[in-house]
C-alpha cells in the first residue's frame, strides 16, 4: 500500500525523514489562515473528484492555460498544502496534493504544471507513480522524489 506521502518506491528512511519534516512544520502564522482553509477545501475536493470522476474530467480542471510566473508565495502555498495534507483525516497523497496546489496557483494566474511520472520498483514487476508541480523551471511540490521518476505526462501539455 502506498505511503501517505504518496511516495511508494524511494528508501524507507527517506520517506520517514520526509514525513517527519512535513509533519513537524507548523501550519504558519495567522496571515496564512486563508490559504490554509483554501488548501483544505482544495485537498478535500481533489480527494473526492479523483474517486468520483474519470481521469480526463478531473485533470482538465487545472489544465486551463494561464498567464503568469513564479512568485515567492508559491513555495509557501506548496508547503501549506503538504503540511495540511499530513494532518487531514482522509488520504491525500501526491496526486491530490498536486491537483490542489495546481488549482490554487492557476486560480491566481500562475502557470503551474502538474507532472506525472513512473518508475519500476526494485522488484521490476510493479510500477510506482508520483505527481509533482512545477512553476517555471522550479519543482515546488513533490521534490526531491520526482528525480526518481520518468515523466510520462504533464498538464497542461506543451501544446495546450
Amino acid at each position: 500500500a502506498p505511503d501517505r506521502s504518496g511516495d511508494t518506491s524511494i528508501g524507507e528512511e527517506q520517506v520517514r525523514t520526509g514525513k517527519r519534516r512535513a509533519a513537524s512544520q507548523p501550519l504558519l502564522a495567522p496571515r496564512h489562515w486563508g490559504t490554509i482553509a483554501e488548501a483544505g477545501a482544495a485537498l478535500a475536493a481533489a480527494s473526492l473528484l479523483t474517486r468520483l470522476l474519470p481521469f480526463k474530467r478531473y485533470i482538465g480542471l487545472g489544465a486551463l492555460r494561464r498567464a503568469g510566473g513564479p512568485r515567492p508565495a508559491d513555495r509557501d502555498m506548496a508547503r501549506i498544502v503538504d503540511a495540511l495534507a499530513d494532518r487531514l483525516p482522509f488520504r491525500a497523497v501526491c496526486l491530490q496534493r498536486g491537483l490542489a496546489l495546481q488549482w490554487m496557483l492557476r486560480r491566481r494566474g500562475v502557470d503551474a504544471i502538474l507532472h506525472y511520472g513512473i518508475q519500476l520498483t526494485e522488484a521490476g514487476e510493479e510500477l510506482a507513480a508520483h505527481v509533482w508541480v512545477s512553476v517555471g523551471d522550479e519543482v515546488i511540490l513533490g521534490a526531491p522524489q520526482h528525480e526518481h521518476y520518468t515523466e510520462v505526462a504533464r498538464y497542461p501539455t506543451r501544446h495546450d
